[in-house]
């Protein structure tokens, strides 16, 4: 064993990973971990070996022994089995786990599970987290809320919202890397891109419905009192706290402020998760909406560059090793220089300058070896331009160009504004009741029309969205039994049933 640590003070339970012999450290203090899961606690080195499939050699105990230097192990000597005085001096030893060694073994393991994992689009965890609002708002309801069910019914909620938000977090970026390296596995990166499309596909639609439902839920519980919920179980946790100094009173109305500030916290993450705070702070909810979507069309594009590849699609590198073989195979070196010229045409070039003379000469036609010679200037041959001799162009005044662009760019902002205001709706509004709609402000409200029709869901009787540039508001519900309705514009009569249409124009509401 040549192995050497540094002689500092206390435990080092994790000099065994950089030492040449690493592995079988780490094999040996899995046995261990694993035996520890068992509920066993001393292993002898005959133990080690078995669990390890190995001989009980001298490079084994040499393990266990710098284990028990850096302080990952604990040898005790071993009496349970000495019947005679030789065995007694013969050094035996018990092995077992160090607390040191053991908060090393699950600092690895965690380091190993969060690189390697891949994380998952949990469509179950919404519907978990809906039901506890669920239940927490009946909860709430009561006169005299139970304070282990409401504290219950938080963990419950708090475990499945934290797992969520982790392993969507690992999902997509695990997704990043699967679409940065799909070059290692071309066959079966395109053999599993559509059952991952259909996964990412299915969870969109179970976040967009669970969601809208997890958000009404949060303002139902907020307005019957969340507060007292959180300070229940805030009180219950604060029971269980250790009492410091002489006032232990003090000391947990300390610890029942802390965890309280920390229900809050996750309280508001929650919220924070599935309710947007205006346009201009969107929930993570839709966020992660948009990353799977754009995950999606990714996913997509780099399928068909792979199709590409696969399919034989010429690009420059094979260009240039086809155009290396015709080289290689040209029988002689003045084929060589004509596929040289076919090629790049990096030949020398002729200047010609148009006179009258030039345009005479050219009338004739004459063989290139019988044309008189075509003086050019020294300085076209030395920079490649030509300067022609005379008076400048005249500067053109644009400046009433410039003014009539202006007055109508002024003019169709006017326009847009006067539309914006015209179809701007104090409350919900019957389209029926529109009235006589001008061009602009027709366009304009077939676009906010088509935007609310595009964002509604089938089966979906309300829809209420924000147009594309964020400045206006459509909530769109469907009049049941409302039949027909006529929008009549200066252009026609538009038809279709009859709807209650409200549109807020966010930029005058900021």
């Amino acid at each position: 064993m040549t192995e050497t640590v540094s002689e500092a003070h206390g435990p080092q339970p994790f000099a065994h990973l950089g030492v040449p012999n690493a592995a079988l450290y780490r094999e040996v203090l899995l046995a261990f971990a694993r035996a520890k899961e068992r509920f066993i606690v001393h292993l002898r080195p005959e133990d080690v070996a078995a669990e390890l499939r190995r001989e009980n050699d001298e490079q084994l105990a040499q393990a266990l022994q710098k284990l028990v230097e850096w302080g990952n192990l604990r040898a005790d000597a071993d009496t349970g089995r000495v019947t005679t005085v030789e065995d007694f001096h013969r050094r035996r030893f018990l092995f077992q786990l160090t607390a040191a060694g053991h908060a090393a073994e699950q600092a690895i393991a965690f380091y190993e599970e969060a690189i390697g994992r891949r994380g998952a689009l949990q469509s179950v965890a919404l519907a978990d987290i809906a039901d506890q609002l669920a239940a927490l708002s009946a909860l709430a309801g009561a006169a005299d809320p139970d304070p282990a069910k409401a504290h219950l019914l938080l963990l419950t909620l708090a475990e499945r919202f934290s797992s969520l938000a982790d392993n969507a977090q690992a999902f997509m970026s695990s997704l990043r890397r699967a679409i940065d390296f799909s070059d290692g596995d071309v066959q079966g990166f395109i053999a599993y891109k559509e059952r991952l499309i259909d996964y990412i596909d299915r969870f969109i639609a179970d976040l967009a419905n669970s969601g809208a439902r997890i958000a009404a839920l949060l303002d139902e519980l907020e307005a019957r009192g969340h507060e007292r919920l959180l300070v229940l179980a805030a009180r219950r946790e604060a029971a269980d706290a250790v009492p410091e100094g002489a006032d232990a009173a003090e000391a947990r109305a300390r610890a029942e402020a802390d965890a309280l500030a920390s229900w809050r916290n996750r309280w508001r993450g929650l919220r924070d998760w599935f309710v947007s705070a205006g346009t201009g702070r969107p929930s993570q909810a839709r966020l992660l909406r948009q990353a799977a979507v754009t995950a999606i069309k990714q996913l997509i594009d780099t399928v068909g560059m792979l199709n590409e590849r696969r399919s034989g699609r010429s690009d420059r590198s094979a260009d240039f090793r086809a155009l290396a073989r015709w080289f290689a195979e040209a029988p002689d070196e003045a084929a060589m220089h004509r596929l040289w010229r076919a090629a790049f045409g990096l030949t020398s070039a002729r200047h010609l300058t148009v006179t009258a003379d030039t345009l005479a000469a050219e009338g004739t036609n004459p063989p290139w070896a019988e044309a008189p010679p075509v003086r050019i200037s020294p300085q076209l041959r030395r920079t490649g331009s030509y300067e022609r001799r005379g008076r400048p162009n005249r500067v053109q005044d644009r400046s009433e160009a410039r003014r009539l662009l202006r007055e109508h760019a002024e003019r169709e902002a006017a326009e847009t504004a006067a539309a914006r205001a015209r179809l701007r709706t104090d409350g919900p509004t019957l389209l029926s009741e529109l009235g006589v709609l001008d061009p602009r402000t027709f366009r304009l409200f077939l676009a906010l029309l088509g935007d609310a029709l595009a964002a509604r869901l089938p089966g979906d009787t309300e829809v209420k969205t924000v147009t594309g540039d964020g400045s206006m508001e459509v909530r769109l519900s469907l009049v049941p039994d409302g039949g027909l309705v006529r929008v009549v514009t200066e252009d026609g009569v538009l038809t279709g049933p009859e709807h209650l249409i409200e549109i807020t124009d966010l930029a005058e509401v900021s």
